[in-house]
């Protein structure tokens, strides 16, 4: 089976972990864990979130103030290569020697006219108290946003059109490759009216992006794997109940937070209905788990409504 992965920023980092090499690659070696049982039995093509890399590394770039900042194009591209390499060397410890791997820099299109460029909601960077989100956003001329209680970064989250590298990307994976690619939903580029291709200022949504990717290689499933076990109806109420199974018409007509929840289940109903292949969303430490029905919940045409988890009181 070819399944697309997409790992969501907590495979990377947990929440209020320091941005440090050491902690990224103690949570890459735990989801390269997670998918090695796949990556053994299936065609393996991994996509992963760099929304607190790509935050680091561009005040990094404000520090030199000899220079003009370096654009968020051009970031993403440094941090793909990061973070590719951390998950090509944890996971390949963890498979044969024989297993080849890739990382491919990918540049995936997006509409210069896309409303998300008046509009920042991607948040990127650390998390700020009030005060110094305030102060950084005036120093640079930030729009900053709540996130979980305290203040972030946002920037422009166009939708993708198309990836340039997937015909690349494609005779790799023809070839037993375990590609990673599309990270941090890719390298955001545009056409000029002449045909040359420029990076913007942008951090496309790797879910989306992830979607793409995964219809453009006819992929039989799509995990996206994050910190929740799964797609909740009503999170945070006291009636909140767990999906299992959905059709892709029923949970599109249920609310999800925009900044979380919200574009995975987009992305996953849009998988599903494009390719009727099934759309997994869950926890990293249940991929396996997922991907056979017994966790997480599961998105299908082949499916009729919402299935929930039976609570304690039913």
């Amino acid at each position: 089976m070819r399944i697309v992965v997409a790992l969501g920023g907590n495979a990377l980092l947990k929440r209020g972990q320091p941005l440090t090499v050491g902690n990224q690659r103690e949570n890459v070696k735990a989801a390269a864990r997670a998918l090695a049982p796949l990556a053994r039995e299936h065609s393996l093509v991994v996509t992963h979130g760099n929304g607190p890399q790509v935050g680091l590394l561009a005040l990094e770039a404000a520090a030199y103030t000899g220079v003009e900042p370096y654009t968020l194009d051009v970031l993403g591209a440094e941090s793909e290569g990061m973070i590719g390499y951390m998950i090509e060397q944890e996971l390949g410890n963890m498979l044969p020697e024989d297993v080849p791997f890739a990382t491919i820099l990918t540049q995936v299109e997006v509409d210069p006219a896309d409303p998300a460029f008046e509009h920042p909601t991607k948040p990127i960077g650390p998390q700020y108290p009030r005060e110094e989100a305030e102060r950084l956003a005036r120093e640079h001329g930030w729009s900053i946003g709540l996130d979980n209680g305290l203040y972030r970064r946002l920037v422009p989250s166009p939708r993708p059109k198309r990836i340039f590298e997937i015909r690349v990307v494609e005779w790799l994976v023809e070839r037993g490759v375990i590609v990673i690619c599309t990270g941090g939903g890719g390298i955001p580029t545009v056409l000029t009216p002449d045909g040359a291709l420029v990076g913007v200022e942008a951090v496309i949504d790797k879910d989306h992006a992830g979607s793409l990717l995964a219809r453009s290689l006819k992929a039989e499933m799509y995990l996206m794997l994050t910190d929740a076990e799964a797609v909740w109806d009503k999170w945070g109420e006291p009636d909140a109940r767990a999906i299992i199974r959905a059709a892709p018409d029923a949970l599109g007509q249920l609310e999800f937070a925009a900044g979380s929840m919200g574009p995975k289940v987009a992305a996953a109903c849009e998988f599903a209905r494009a390719t009727g292949g099934r759309a997994g969303i869950g926890a990293l430490e249940d991929a396996v788990a997922i991907m056979e029905g017994r966790a997480g919940t599961l998105i299908s045409t082949e499916f009729d409504g919402l299935e929930y988890r039976p609570s304690l009181f039913d």
